[in-house]
């Protein structure tokens, strides 16, 4: 019975001992497992509740993911958003052109100038209107005879012997494509008598159509005194001059054979350097320097773009011409006249974006390459 009891006895208190252990344990252990559990708790709250930002960027990548193209909201926003055109005095520093403008066609707009009223020798581009003169004086198969007088032209030329005569079609292609001075002075002296007298006629067609600060003195554009023109009034012949069928057809082939057997390349190399040229016609003289006018034509917009003074022509015109079309397309954009004190205000505050066609030279052409 004394040998139960003592057993009992430290039963028992090995039972409190251990009893005592665990309980010893368990409060040691609490409080690294509330600071486990904490860090859980706040790991676990970071994962769910993302910064505003982060949850933004993650949104577009899952959109992007999910489509493989942007929201139909940003679709819209971007087909909204005007071209990009530079400002008037941006595109005035990279012209060399001491003169210029870009007309609108349709409506007779300037779309962009710099001292487009400045009278200058015209040099070549003057022959359009002696072109138009002779396709409306002369037939086609009219014979003109080549005085001493016109034979003796300096180039460009088509090298015509004086007292020969020659088919009018073949001289007037000769003046519009290949700027031949001779071919010039024969087919004024063949309708006026005389270049002086033939020079009157084209002054007071140069006024006819709109050009009232235009004075000639001669067929081919070589400088002499007091002849004189300005690039508006090219641009506006020019315009008037695309819309005479054969002039416009004449003027926009690149090379064609006379019937003498010789072939005359165009001297305008925006016809296959730049996209959309439809028709111009170049100049040089020393005191004219490079001289142009041009119609262009780009889903449904066609412009005039005429330089006078010039020391870059081509890259003159490339800038020209994409700066006119780009202008036409944020004016559209935008429901804006142009000229008008909105259309200043866009036109000033736009960053400049321009595609240099001069330096893409095509390797062929589709207009009428006849031989």
């Amino acid at each position: 019975m004394a040998l139960s009891l003592d057993f009992l006895k430290y039963t028992i208190r090995g039972q409190v001992f251990f009893l005592g252990l665990a309980l010893f344990l368990v409060w040691a252990a609490a409080p690294a497992a509330a600071k486990t559990g904490a860090k859980a708790a706040i790991i676990k709250t970071t994962h769910k509740a993302a910064p505003a930002k982060s949850r933004v960027a993650s949104s577009g990548r899952k959109a992007r993911t999910d489509s493989g193209k942007s929201s139909p909201a940003t679709k819209r926003k971007a087909a909204a958003a005007p071209p990009l055109v530079c400002s008037d005095s941006e595109l005035r520093k990279k012209l060399s052109s001491r003169s210029a403008i870009v007309l609108d066609s349709r409506t007779g707009s300037v779309l962009y100038a710099h001292d487009p009223d400045r009278p200058a020798q015209p040099a070549s581009t003057i022959k359009i209107i002696t072109g138009l003169i002779a396709i409306s004086s002369l037939r086609d198969n009219e014979m003109v005879k080549a005085s001493s007088h016109a034979a003796r032209m300096p180039s460009s030329k088509v090298n015509l012997r004086a007292g020969k005569s020659y088919v009018a079609d073949d001289l007037i292609n000769a003046v519009l494509l290949a700027s031949a001075n001779d071919a010039s002075v024969a087919l004024a002296e063949k309708v006026a008598g005389t270049e002086s007298s033939f020079a009157q006629l084209m002054t007071h067609k140069a006024a006819s159509l709109g050009a009232t600060n235009t004075v000639c003195k001669t067929a081919s554009g070589l400088t002499a005194e007091g002849q004189h023109s300005t690039a508006h009034d090219l641009a506006v012949v020019f315009d008037k001059a695309m819309d005479d069928q054969e002039f416009a057809e004449r003027i926009r082939r690149t090379k064609i054979r006379t019937s003498f057997g010789q072939v005359l390349r165009n001297h305008n190399k925006a016809l296959w350097r730049v996209d959309g040229a439809v028709g111009g016609k170049t100049g040089y003289t020393l005191a004219a320097r490079q001289t142009y006018v041009g119609k262009f034509d780009r889903d449904d917009t066609e412009i005039i773009v005429a330089v006078m003074g010039s020391e870059t022509m081509w890259a003159d015109v490339s800038r020209l011409v994409e700066y006119g079309f780009a202008r036409k397309q944020q004016m559209a954009a935008m429901n804006t006249p142009a000229g008008s004190e909105d259309d200043q205000l866009a036109m000033s505050t736009v960053p400049t974006a321009f595609k240099n066609n001069s330096l893409q030279v095509l390797t062929g052409t589709k207009k009428h390459s006849k031989l």
